[in-house]
């Protein structure tokens, strides 16, 4: 199953989250990340947690949700907002009618220079929480609302 995550800039929260479902999801889902307005480059904070943490995202990039609206695009099964701005976008039409949810998680590039790691690490494992529940979901056998109803409360895990 495909599984796109948006931000606005398509730099940390979405790149983490793409990298920890293409692990976890241990070959039943791929995933990819996108942004309404990609900055041009993935945050060096969120590659070097992903490597503290043993993913590889060797072509991660930040890159614009339009390239999945195409014709050509891989057909989505969920797409799932990480930011608050993205999420009050008026989003592309997504080809095949994916479930669609909004996980809102603070943004841990805006944190000061000192806390970067910290912030980062705690994005981490809130989106590691949500992932692994997700991926623990009987996909399958769930009518489609009762997916879709237990995809977004899986965005209330994790922030206090």
């Amino acid at each position: 199953m495909n599984v796109l995550f948006l931000c606005t800039g398509n730099s940390a929260r979405s790149i983490l989250a793409e990298g920890l479902l293409n692990k976890l999801g241990e070959g039943r889902f791929h995933a990819f990340s996108a942004g309404s307005q990609p900055v041009g480059q993935v945050n060096p904070y969120a590659l070097e947690r992903l490597a503290l943490e043993a993913i590889t995202l060797a072509d991660a990039r930040s890159k614009s949700w339009d390239e999945f609206a195409k014709p050509d695009a891989p057909v989505l099964d969920f797409v799932i907002t990480v930011c608050d701005n993205a999420a009050n976008e008026v989003c592309p039409v997504w080809p095949g009618q994916p479930v669609t949810a909004h996980w809102g998680l603070f943004d841990p590039a805006a944190a000061e220079e000192s806390e970067k790691h910290i912030a980062f690490a705690k994005a981490f494992a809130i989106l590691e929480r949500r992932i692994l529940l997700f991926t623990s979901l009987p996909v399958a056998s769930l009518e489609r609302m009762a997916l879709e109803h237990k995809v977004r409360d899986i965005g209330a895990v994790g922030e206090a």
